[in-house]
C-alpha cells in the first residue's frame, strides 16, 4: 500500500482503525489530542460505523471503552499522562476484571513539561496494573504496535498501554498501512461475574491477574519489539527504550561504533535479554525517556559485582527533561562535546489571545478582590491560568483540574476569607462538580467563577461538555438560584460585574458567577454537534 505521512498520534489512530476499531473515547490534552481528532476527521470512521467522541473526563472515557470491550468490541482510549491519574481507578480495576474485545490506552507522556504540570512516566501505571506496555521507536512502529496491541489485549485478556512521549506524538513520519480488518461483533459476556469486583469475585480475578505474570514476561522475551544486537566493543553495553533508542542508533552509526545494544519496546522488562547483556559488558549505559525505570532494574541486577551502570541516576544523562541526541552522544562517548550556543532569542511566554473574553473576566475578578486584601484566589488548568506566569504574575494557584474549587474550600475551612475559585467551563464539568457539591453540603462561603467560553480552547477548540447547561448543573448541585449569577464580560459591564462578584464574596454561603462569552476564535469541535 502507499505510504502516508502521519503524526505519531495519528499513526496510533490509523492503526486502531486498521485493527478493526469499533469505539474510541478521549479527553483533549496536549500532547495526546490529535489521535481523537484524526478519528473524528477521517471518513473511514463514518463509513465503517465506528463510534468516536470526546468525553467529560479521562475516567469516563476509559470506562466507556471498558464497556465497549465488555461487549466484545475493540476500543481505543486516548489521554495525556496526567489524565491517566484521573482514569487510574478504572485502569487498575479493568486489569483485574480483564477484557473481551481489545482495549488499548494511548498515553502521551510529556518529558520537559512542554504543556503539563509534571513529567510523570506512564510505565509506572503499567507496572501497578500488571499489564503490558508498548513504547515505539518511531511513527511507523507506533502504527504497527497499535495493531499488535489490540491482538495482544485479546490474547492476554488485558488492557494494553501504548506510551508515546511528545517527540513521537508530534513527530511526522511515513507509515505503510496494511489492509483494514473487520470489526468484532457485539456480544454479551458469557460470564457476567467476570465484571463484578465485590470481594468474593474480586479475589478470584486478582489471582488470575497475578498468575499471568510469567506469561507476560515470556511474551516480552519473545517480542519483536525487544531485540538484542551483539557488538564487538563490549567495553560499553547500551540499554535503550523508545525514541531514545533511535538517538542511540544514530549516534553509533555516525561514529562507526559497534557496542552491544538491547532495545526495549515491550514491557515488562525482558529479564533474560537484560542478563545476557550484563554478562558480557564492562559498563552499561541505560538510555530511556522519562523516569529511570529500566536503570533502577539494571542497577539492582548489577548491585553485587556487576558492570558499572551509567544513566540518569549517576549524572551521565540529565536527571530531568527529555533527552536530546547530543545528550546521548555525550553519554555514549563519555565526553561532553563543546557545541555552539543557539542565538539568543528573547523569551516569549504564552499569553491570552488578543480579544480573549478571559482578559475582561479576570480584570473584574481582580478588581473585586482588591477590596479584600486578606482574600485568596485559586485558579485552575486552562487558558485562564496564563496570567499566573510572567509578565502578569497575578496571584493564584494552578495544581490540577478541579483543584481550584477543592482548595478554595479547604482554605476557607482553615480560616481564610473570602476565597474565590476560577475555573473554565470544560474543566468544571471535567472535575469541578464534585467539589462544588462538597461546598454546597458544607454550606461553605466560597465563590466560584466559571469562565464559560463554550470550548476547550487550550487544546484546539473542542466543544465543551458543559454545552450551555452550567446554570442547570449548578442549581442541580444545590447552589441557590439567587446566587447563580450570569454575566457578560464586556468593558461596558465591568463596574457592574465587579459589584456582582463583590456581593457574592460577602455572601456567607456557596455562590457561582458564570462569565459567558465565546472564545475569540470560536473553533468548533470537529465532528461533534
Amino acid at each position: 500500500m502507499n505510504t502516508v505521512l502521519l503524526l505519531g498520534n495519528e499513526a496510533v489512530a490509523r492503526g486502531a482503525l486498521d485493527a478493526g476499531l469499533s469505539c474510541a473515547y478521549g479527553y483533549p490534552g496536549t500532547p495526546a489530542t490529535e489521535a481523537i481528532e484524526y478519528l473524528l476527521n477521517t471518513a473511514t470512521v463514518n463509513n465503517d460505523g465506528a463510534h468516536c467522541e470526546w468525553t467529560a473526563n479521562e475516567k469516563s472515557a476509559f470506562e466507556a471503552a471498558a464497556g465497549a470491550s465488555m461487549a466484545g468490541r475493540r476500543a481505543l482510549v486516548c489521554m495525556k499522562h496526567v489524565g491517566v491519574n484521573v482514569a487510574a481507578d478504572a485502569l487498575v480495576n479493568t486489569a483485574v476484571t480483564g477484557v473481551r474485545g481489545g482495549l488499548v490506552l494511548l498515553a502521551a507522556d510529556d518529558p520537559s513539561m512542554h504543556s503539563s504540570q509534571n513529567e510523570q512516566d506512564t510505565r509506572y501505571y503499567a507496572k501497578l496494573a500488571q499489564i503490558p506496555l508498548l513504547e515505539p521507536i518511531d511513527v511507523q512502529q507506533a502504527y504497527a504496535m497499535t495493531i499488535e496491541a489490540f491482538d495482544m489485549s485479546e490474547r492476554m485478556e488485558l488492557p494494553v498501554i501504548i506510551r508515546l512521549p511528545t517527540r513521537i506524538s508530534h513527530a511526522r513520519g511515513g507509515v505503510v498501512p496494511r489492509e483494514s480488518q473487520a470489526q468484532n461483533a457485539a456480544t454479551r459476556p458469557p460470564d457476567p461475574t467476570r465484571f463484578i469486583l465485590v470481594p468474593f469475585y474480586a479475589r478470584k480475578h486478582w489471582a488470575r491477574l497475578t498468575a499471568k505474570s510469567s506469561e507476560l514476561l515470556a511474551a516480552s522475551e519473545q517480542s519483536p519489539f525487544n531485540s538484542y544486537r551483539p557488538g564487538t566493543d563490549t567495553s560499553l553495553g547500551i540499554v535503550a527504550a523508545g525514541v531514545a533508542a533511535s538517538y542511540v542508533n544514530d549516534c553509533l552509526a555516525d561514529r562507526d561504533m559497534d557496542h552491544p545494544v538491547l532495545q526495549i519496546g515491550h514491557y515488562p522488562i525482558p529479564d533474560r535479554l537484560l542478563l545476557e547483556l550484563t554478562a558480557t559488558c564492562d559498563r552499561l549505559l541505560v538510555v530511556e525517556e522519562g523516569a529511570p525505570i529500566i536503570e533502577t532494574v539494571v542497577r539492582h541486577l548489577c548491585a553485587n559485582g556487576g558492570p558499572e551502570v551509567l544513566g540518569r541516576l549517576n549524572g551521565s544523562l540529565p536527571r530531568n527533561g527529555e533527552l536530546t541526541p547530543d545528550d546521548v552522544a555525550d553519554a555514549v562517548t563519555g565526553t561532553r562535546q563543546p557545541r555552539p550556543l543557539p542565538p539568543a532569542v528573547p523569551g516569549r511566554p504564552p499569553t491570552l489571545c488578543k480579544g480573549c473574553p478571559h482578559i475582561r473576566s479576570l480584570a473584574f475578578v481582580q478588581k473585586a478582590m482588591l477590596g479584600f486584601p486578606n482574600g485568596q484566589v485559586f485558579s485552575d488548568i486552562g487558558c485562564y491560568a496564563l496570567p499566573l506566569i510572567p509578565p502578569e504574575s497575578q496571584p493564584g494557584t494552578c495544581i490540577n483540574m478541579g483543584a481550584s474549587i477543592s482548595m478554595a474550600k479547604g482554605c476557607r475551612d482553615a480560616g481564610i476569607q473570602p476565597v474565590l475559585a476560577i475555573i473554565g467551563d470544560s474543566t468544571f464539568t471535567h472535575s469541578g462538580m464534585p467539589p462544588l457539591l462538597d461546598i454546597v453540603c458544607a454550606n461553605a462561603a466560597v465563590t466560584v467563577v466559571i469562565l464559560d467560553n463554550g470550548t476547550v480552547a487550550m487544546t484546539g477548540g473542542q466543544v465543551s461538555s458543559s454545552r450551555n447547561r452550567l446554570e442547570a448543573i449548578c442549581g442541580g448541585l444545590g447552589v441557590s438560584p439567587a446566587h447563580i449569577r450570569v454575566v457578560q464580560p464586556s468593558e461596558a459591564a465591568h463596574a457592574a460585574n465587579v459589584a456582582i462578584v463583590t456581593e457574592e464574596l460577602m455572601f456567607d454561603g456557596p455562590s457561582v458567577v458564570i462569565s459567558r462569552d465565546p472564545c475569540i476564535h470560536d473553533v468548533p469541535a470537529k465532528g461533534a454537534q
